[in-house]
């Protein structure tokens, strides 16, 4: 998602990498979930995201699109995210307690939170938001471990490969004035990426990058 940001607003002022500690520590929520309950559809979900939801659940992305996920536009291009409800029940994975029901695979950005990224000259790096978290005292944890994520240099080029790829894509769309072609660009991109069925016995990396490569 694009922003325009005054990071000096919203941040610390620093830049971070996964093998930098920061402020991120918050008692594991002690019972707040007020970050999945006020995100509207900011949630959006990439493919790999869709992947560990879709391996974890049983589900195809088609039955999570029936009830857990909708589809919205994200500069210029369809994509999925996590349905809030704006009654303050928050998001359909919360349970009655107000805990994450699929924590163990959840999205790549509320793993994420209340880190950000970057984008700049081909590549990214994280940056912590001051204002997002309502927890005080939070302590210092490794990147890395609060991201939680199995062969993280491989994902974050993922990461990387996947913002660039899609910025592509906004940038050829917001020069489109073809309502049809607009159409088949975001069509595109949730046909190879969303709808079309990933091989839970083989790597999700193999066959992102077959796909991004369009074979």
């Amino acid at each position: 998602m694009l922003r325009n940001w005054d990071m000096s607003k919203v941040s610390d002022g620093k830049l971070y990498t996964s093998n930098d500690m920061a402020k991120l520590g918050c008692q594991e929520c002690a019972g707040c979930s007020e970050c999945c309950r006020i995100v509207g559809d900011s949630i959006v979900l990439d493919p790999y995201d869709i992947y560990c939801l879709s391996g974890h659940l049983g589900q195809s992305f088609e039955e999570l699109l029936a009830s857990k996920l909708s589809l919205g536009v994200v500069d210029g291009i369809v994509l999925p995210h996590l349905n809030i409800a704006d009654d303050g029940s928050g998001c359909g994975f919360l349970d009655k307690a107000g805990r994450c029901s699929v924590h163990s695979v959840r999205p790549g950005i509320c793993r994420l939170f209340p880190l950000g990224r970057i984008f700049n000259d081909g590549t990214f790096s994280y940056f912590l938001q001051v204002n997002e978290c309502k927890k005080s005292n939070r302590t210092k944890v490794k990147i890395s471990k609060w991201l939680d994520i199995p062969n993280l240099p491989q994902y974050e080029r993922f990461v990387n490969d996947w913002h660039w790829y899609l910025k592509g894509l906004s940038e050829e769309a917001a020069a489109c004035e073809d309502a049809e072609k607009l159409k088949q660009i975001s069509m595109r991109v949730l046909q190879r990426f969303y709808l079309a069925a990933y091989d839970m016995e083989r790597d999700f990396y193999e066959q992102f990058y077959m796909r991004l490569r369009g074979k």
